[in-house]
């Protein structure tokens, strides 16, 4: 027998399981199938693969790919690290809150770093 405790995780898991096979269904029942050559082209990063030039290690590229991925990696720790945060809040004290406060001023010297890049103007 199911215990009472999992219930609502199995029910979460079966909406998922149900939402996904439902949209990745209708995506291939509705979506077109007519393959062309760029479609099928390898894409790294923006620009053409690293075969088709010299093995050049010093070789630029755009510093916006780092700028997008710190940005990811900004936010990414900040909700992995908030929620967990938010419901131990009552149990960890003024100590936790004051390590979140500082956390989330480190998070946000990296994200004024990011605006001060032009990370956000595409």
């Amino acid at each position: 027998m199911i215990r009472e405790e999992y219930f609502s995780i199995i029910v979460f898991f079966c909406v998922v399981f149900f939402m996904t096979a439902l949209f990745l269904s209708v995506a291939w029942l509705r979506g077109k199938r007519r393959p062309y050559y760029q479609k099928n082209a390898p894409y790294e990063c923006g620009f053409d693969s690293f075969e088709t030039f010299s093995q050049n290690a010093r070789r630029q590229f755009d510093v916006q790919f780092y700028l997008t991925a710190i940005l990811f990696i900004i936010f990414d720790l900040e909700i992995v690290f908030l929620f967990p945060w938010a419901i131990a809040l009552e149990y960890i004290g003024w100590s936790g809150f004051w390590s979140m406060v500082i956390f989330l001023a480190v998070l946000t010297i990296g994200f004024v770093y990011e605006w001060k890049k032009g990370a956000f103007d595409w």
